[in-house]
């Protein structure tokens, strides 16, 4: 399918660009990038914005995890502002707007993004889908917090969905055009149920721990 992003931009975030989220855990590996990517550029048919500029937005979010979670977002976007390449597909103003929209993704953000092309990663950077939801939250348990027992892990993924999801919790939407706030409904549900969320807690666990 025809996205309308330039191919030798596509090329390059391809072979330089995605290859960088084979190292990171399961909840932030090429397949999230991608589904973000495919999402990003989805939202953007609603509004009148640059392409090229949403899909490298999206395309580079996560990469300043290399340097790890804490400060991700600003990592990403040095790495966008340091990366000459870019220069070839954009503008210095271009460039600015791209790690600003990067900067902003992230759920915790206390403001809102700065931009369209910001709301838009934020938005598609949620993919509220309650099951997938809840497994990633237990692979980064898995990945980051090894050595908890079952039930930390448990608690910990309560805490998590309570502080983030709940009702009052700090994620927040920012494009009525998207599929998160049915799927924010969803999982809400879930989370006020404690039986519920144990049965897809015990789920996603044995998919990760149990081999």
């Amino acid at each position: 399918m025809d996205t309308g992003v330039d191919k030798s931009l596509e090329e390059y975030v391809g072979s330089v660009i995605i290859p960088m989220y084979d190292s990171f855990d399961a909840g932030h590996d090429r397949t999230h990038a991608l589904a973000v990517i495919e999402e990003s550029l989805r939202l953007s048919a609603f509004y009148s914005v640059d392409v090229n500029v949403v899909y490298a937005a999206a395309a580079y979010h996560d990469t300043g995890l290399t340097a790890g979670r804490e400060f991700h977002h600003l990592e990403s976007g040095r790495i966008v502002r340091n990366d000459s390449r870019l220069s070839r597909w954009f503008t210095a103003e271009q460039i600015e707007t791209i790690a600003q929209a990067v900067e902003d993704h992230r759920a915790s953000a206390s403001s809102e993004p700065r931009s369209i092309y910001g709301r838009i990663l934020a938005e598609s950077d949620r993919q509220i889908i309650p099951e997938s939801i809840i497994l990633r939250t237990v692979q980064y348990g898995a990945r980051h917090y090894p050595e908890l027992d079952k039930e930390s892990q448990w608690e910990r993924l309560c805490g998590h969905m309570m502080e983030k999801y709940a009702s009052g919790g700090y994620l927040k939407l920012y494009i009525p055009e998207s599929r998160n706030a049915e799927g924010l409904a969803r999982l809400r549900e879930i989370i006020s149920d404690r039986t519920r969320l144990r049965s897809s807690f015990e789920r996603a666990y044995s998919e990760v721990f149990i081999k």
